[in-house]
């Protein structure tokens, strides 16, 4: 094993696989989601940008636990104090948000399922959005990595988790 570093909420999937890589089987239980990043092409892609908290938000998992138990796993001490993600997607929607503004729709799942991911894509198509437009993603789970990019690109954006396996979120300008 090569330095000890810390598991924390920021800590980068790949990061926290390539210092311990004892904790994927519990990482993969806790949230089934990332079972794919035994594929190596999400491992290369999804696992150097999605940090723990994402991944808590993304299997539904209590962040708190999710870090404590890999922790753990890891030979740590448990970190208190760690709060269960409050910043959860609403089901009441934002007051931007208008069916009839949705000029683009990209169903992931097949891609996801087929162990690509789209993030380029989305970001390439959500750059061409103009000013009170909504793009339309729909996933298997919460994006959050590339909620997390486009927030940083200036776009707002809101999840509703229809179903276990069925997410749309919208961006806007």
């Amino acid at each position: 094993m090569t330095e000890q570093i810390p598991i924390t909420p920021e800590t980068k999937i790949s990061v926290l696989l390539d210092h311990y890589p004892e904790v994927e089987d519990i990482l993969i239980e806790m949230a089934p989601a990332f079972k794919k990043l035994r594929n190596p092409i999400l491992r290369k892609t999804v696992a150097k940008v999605a940090t723990l908290r994402q991944a808590a938000q993304i299997g539904d998992v209590d962040l708190g636990t999710l870090i404590n138990t890999l922790r753990a796993k890891a030979g740590m001490e448990e970190i208190e104090g760690l709060l269960p993600e409050m910043d959860r997607d609403s089901q009441i929607p934002p007051a931007w948000w208008e069916k009839a503004r949705i000029v683009q729709q990209l169903d992931a799942r097949p891609i996801i399922e087929a162990g690509e991911q789209p993030i380029h894509r989305v970001m390439n198509e959500l750059k061409k959005l103009q000013e009170n437009e909504i793009y339309e993603l729909i996933t298997p789970f919460t994006p959050a990595p590339l909620i997390d990019m486009a927030k940083k690109q200036g776009f707002r954006n809101w999840s509703q988790q229809e179903q276990k396996d069925l997410v749309r979120t919208f961006f806007i300008r």
